[in-house]
Order: structure tokens, then C-alpha cells, then sequence
């Protein structure tokens, strides 16, 4: 299998983790591409009509594409139970996408678009989606966190580490800190160690 790979996306984060949580690392090539949403790479294109990242190429069968896509495929070629519990596991793995994907669009904002031409308004819609799925996840999802280990632990972290890669001043912590307990826990695991992206 090759999984078209950049360190810095959360989305290629979380399928990394679980690749190293469930030993299935070796059988999985590499292929780094540099890609953005206003010059994407040709050959992602061409595995992934979308153009986004991650995407695994299988031998045997289609290109798989997104992240929920591949991480459900790579567990249940595990026998893996990390996605176990039921709708409230696929629940808090979506609301870790959520706060990625409000992440990801502050970080376009703030990186592609020129200083003059950005919004914000949008800056402030995307930064209240971040915070408020992290309020959500320190009231209501905690219990879930703190217990057997699941696809939406390993989201959940990889989102709240690309919020302190991409966005440093979030400030998702306060208030929130039974999250932020658990999340320095989790962070210390081999798999968040060896998947921590590059600073750039």
C-alpha cells in the first residue's frame, strides 16, 4: 500500500497513529507530496480526484480516500476494535474532523491568502467552531477519552496538536482543563511521538 503522506496534516496525522498503534507501519509506503488547495499535486490528483490528503493506494482495490475512510479500512484489516462503542465512537471521531477542518481553513486563511484580501469574520467563525467542539469534548466527551483506546482518541489528539502546531494563541485550554489533562497524557504516547510533524 502507498499513502500519499504530508507531515503537518492533521488528516495524515490521525491515519499515522493508528498505523503505529496497530503495527501495520511496514506494510505501508511513504509518498510525500507538497500540495495546497490552489496548486495541487498532480499525482495525488491522479489517485484522488479530490486532491486531498491523506489517500491510500491499494493494490487490490480503489484508492481509498478521506482519513475516516482509511482509518476504518486500516482497523478493520487489524482486527482492530478502535471502533468499537458504538455511533458515539464515529460522534467524537467527527467532532475531532470538525475542529481539524475549522483548523486547516484558519490555517489557509492566515498562509495562502494575502494579508489584505483575508476575512475576519471567517477567521473569527472557523477559531469559534475550534473552541467551541473543544468545550463540547471537556463537557460532555471525557468519559469516552479516558477509556478503552478508540479512533476518536487518536483524532481528538491529532486535532488538538495541529491547533497547537497551526494556531499557538488558541487559547483552546481555557476553561477546558480536564481536556487538557488528558490531551498532555496522550501526547506522551510513542505513536504522537514519532508522528510529530516538522516545524515549518
Amino acid at each position: 500500500m502507498k499513502l500519499y503522506h504530508a507531515p503537518t496534516s492533521p488528516y495524515v496525522r490521525k491515519v499515522m497513529v493508528l498505523l503505529h498503534e496497530t503495527d501495520q507501519l511496514a506494510d505501508v509506503e511513504l509518498r510525500p507530496v507538497a500540495t495546497t488547495p490552489i496548486s495541487p499535486a498532480s499525482d495525488l490528483r491522479a489517485a484522488n480526484p479530490l486532491a486531498k490528503i491523506p489517500a491510500l493506494e491499494r493494490a487490490d482495490g480503489a484508492t481509498l480516500y478521506d482519513s475516516r475512510v482509511i482509518c476504518a479500512y486500516l482497523a478493520d484489516r487489524a482486527g482492530n476494535a478502535l471502533y468499537a462503542g458504538g455511533w458515539d465512537t464515529r460522534v467524537l471521531e467527527a467532532t475531532a474532523d470538525g475542529i481539524m477542518e475549522a483548523a486547516v481553513f484558519l490555517s489557509y486563511e492566515k498562509r495562502l491568502r494575502p494579508a489584505d484580501k483575508q476575512w475576519p469574520e471567517w477567521i473569527e467563525g472557523q477559531s469559534g467552531k475550534v473552541l467551541g467542539g473543544c468545550a463540547a469534548l471537556n463537557t460532555r466527551w471525557m468519559s469516552h477519552l479516558q477509556g478503552p483506546l478508540r479512533i476518536g482518541q487518536i483524532a481528538v489528539a491529532c486535532a488538538l496538536a495541529y491547533v497547537d502546531f497551526r494556531h499557538p494563541d488558541m487559547g483552546w485550554r481555557n476553561g477546558n482543563e480536564a481536556l487538557a489533562e488528558w490531551f498532555a497524557a496522550f501526547d506522551s504516547r510513542p505513536s504522537m511521538q514519532a508522528t510529530r510533524p516538522p516545524e515549518s
